[in-house]
Formats: C-alpha cells, structure tokens, sequence
C-alpha cells in the first residue's frame, strides 16, 4: 500500500519473442496478444501436465501476501514468459529452441516451470533476463540454480 500512497507503480513482466520474422510482445496477465485465447488453452494444458507428470506446485510464498491463495496462483500462471512459452509451443517445429527476452529478473517459480517444460515437452527454453542468460535442457538450467 506504501507504494500506491507514494505514486510508485511496479514495472509489469513483459518477455518478446520472434516467431516468423515478427516480435510478439506478452505482458503479464495480459489479453491483448491476438491468439490469446490459444495461448491461455495451451498455457492451461501445459500446467496441467506438469502438475501430473512433473510433479509441479505452484510457489506461492513468492506472491503478495494480502491476496487469495487462488488468485496468488492465477498471477503466477500469468507471468509473460509463461505466455510466450505457450504461444512457442503452439507456433514453433518441436526442434526449434524456444527463446525468449524479459525484462525482469525471472522468478523462482516461473525457473523451476521452465525447468519442468524443458523435460517434459523435451525443448531447449533459452530465456534472457535482467541479470543472465537461462539455457533450460532436459530439465536442467544453466545456472545451476544459481541466480
């Protein structure tokens, strides 16, 4: 509340991608992509199958903490990356390296998801963000973890 009262706004999550020769934009939790409602089906698969066959539960400690259980869950399914994760697997050839630029630092939670689809989908996710390069294989980032 400190930040609304001193007229600071936090900088949404926004990741790019090119696909064909044209830079899509995602901002989190946003709608306006033009095959957002492919995109959230196919975002809504792939946490389904990373709850069933990877074991994935959301983190929500990462979250604020004056929200609903459920809806700190919907914000953290609707951080950019995930959505251009999404739009990747939908517009991509299953051996092409989805990558993708942020402008923030990636969450926790979000490195662990990238780490899951990396495996279960069996694509290289190749995200850059504020602060390195994340190179996600076979479920292995990188960093080791470490960033």
């Amino acid at each position: 509340m400190r930040m609304k009262a001193d007229g600071l706004k936090k900088t949404p999550g926004c990741s790019w991608m090119e696909v064909g020769n044209k830079i899509h934009t995602f901002i989190a939790r946003d709608k306006a992509h033009p095959e957002s409602h492919k995109i959230y089906q196919k975002l809504a698969q792939i946490i389904e199958k990373l709850e069933n066959e990877g074991g994935y539960v959301a983190q929500t400690k990462l979250v604020l903490h004056n929200v609903r259980e459920e809806e700190k869950v919907e914000m953290l399914h609707g951080h950019s990356e995930r959505l251009a994760i999404a739009y990747g697997l939908l517009s991509t050839s299953d051996d092409t390296p989805i990558r993708i630029t942020k402008n923030l630092r990636i969450c926790e939670d979000c490195h662990a998801f990238c780490k899951l689809v990396s495996r279960l989908y069996q694509r290289e996710l190749v995200v850059r963000d504020a602060s390195r390069f994340h190179c996600f294989q076979d479920g292995f980032c990188s960093c080791a973890d470490l960033w």
